[in-house]
């Protein structure tokens, strides 16, 4: 990237999100940048006629970027992603119009495993209710109410044996719990002894398991994996944990299985209305599952939301960008968007990261 004193003949760096202040000044230091400071994300015109000009993209979980929407910005040299979950992403397009894709591929592993963890302490010790109660005009101290299962001689069965999964089990070392997950791949002989977790397949996993710990991602054949039929499987008075990706569960079918007891709770980090990529997805959060304030809790996917942990994940998107913009690969790219690669190894190399189990 050629370096030059005036402002206006800089590449242009649009962040559609509010970012940290280092980022901002990492980037000003070569471009010309332009951020989203507010809460909200820009609605889908303003986003476009933001990007029109930009010759690179900082994007996060709410923007949605796909052919039609890269053929409107001729500039664009690279988009990259302040997350790991791409499916709002058109990655494919990316590559025919001969845009770097990046992501940031191990930074949210251990906040996101934390607070998996601390929903399914949450939602198994009534932590929400409680709080609930210590607050209302009804608390006089110590009543026999609210008893909880906890964890400690539990059953716990993690679907999606990822890097997420991986640091997830090793949370509940401390805990005395038996460990199953299901995951198209298999843990070494060694990561399975070290981790103390067995393999088992999926509908064997949900029937026996006191807690259901989701951490997949949304791809081919995990669209509404928890649905009514499978919910039916699941061992009665089970708790359910959705840290991956909402579409993963039908939320309808959800609140039909914690009305009727089959699910004793529902924590949830990740909900279906965030999955823009899909056509059909719900606009709202389903109106039952909110109303169900005893059985559910609920975070606004906080997942990565650690403030130092948030920091880096932004300088790693901007280091991808001064990469690319220097015409240099950049390190975190999921594909290879340079002619001289034919199309089908960069598709390969696309499916098999998809393919991983990851958040």
């Amino acid at each position: 990237m050629k370096k030059t004193s005036t402002l206006s003949s800089r590449p242009v760096v649009v962040i559609t999100h509010r970012v940290h202040d280092q980022v901002k000044q990492l980037l000003s230091a070569e471009c010309r940048v332009i951020c989203n400071d507010s809460q909200e994300s820009w609605t889908p015109d303003v986003l476009l006629q933001q990007a029109s000009q930009a010759d690179a993209l900082m994007v996060f979980m709410p923007d949605s970027v796909d052919d039609h929407f890269l053929s409107q910005c001729p500039n664009l040299k690279v988009v990259a992603a302040a997350l790991k979950g791409f499916d709002n992403f058109d990655v494919e397009a990316c590559t025919r119009r001969g845009v770097w894709f990046t992501i940031v591929p191990d930074l949210l592993t251990q906040p996101t495993a934390e607070l998996a963890l601390g929903l399914a302490l949450g939602i198994t010790r009534n932590v929400l209710p409680g709080d609930r109660l210590v607050r209302s005009d009804n608390y006089r101290g110590w009543r026999p109410v609210l008893y909880g299962r906890g964890l400690r001689g539990q059953t716990i069965g993690i679907i999606g044996m990822g890097k997420v999964g991986q640091a997830f089990a090793g949370l509940l070392a401390g805990f005395d719990t038996t460990i199953f997950y299901s995951d198209r791949t298999r843990l070494s002989p060694q990561e399975e002894s070290r981790l103390r977790v067995s393999r088992v397949d999926f509908d064997h996993l949900i029937s026996i398991s006191d807690v259901v710990v989701l951490l997949v991602p949304l791809q081919n054949g995990t669209l509404h994996l928890i649905n009514k039929a499978t919910l039916g499987q699941m061992k009665r008075g089970s708790y359910l944990v959705n840290v991956g990706r909402g579409s993963v569960v039908d939320e309808e079918a959800v609140a039909e299985a914690l009305a009727s007891s089959q699910l004793a709770g529902y924590a949830a980090d990740v909900f279906e209305m965030e999955d823009w990529a899909r056509p059909d997805h719900p606009q709202t959060i389903s109106a039952r599952l909110l109303a169900n304030s005893a059985n559910t809790l609920f975070t606004p996917h906080l997942g990565s939301a650690v403030d130092s942990v948030r920091l880096e994940i932004e300088l790693a998107a901007a280091r991808n960008i001064l990469k690319a913009l220097n015409g240099q690969e950049p390190a975190d790219a999921i594909n290879q968007p340079r002619p001289a690669e034919p199309v089908v190894a960069a598709d390969e190399r696309r499916l098999a990261l998809k393919s991983q189990s990851y958040q």
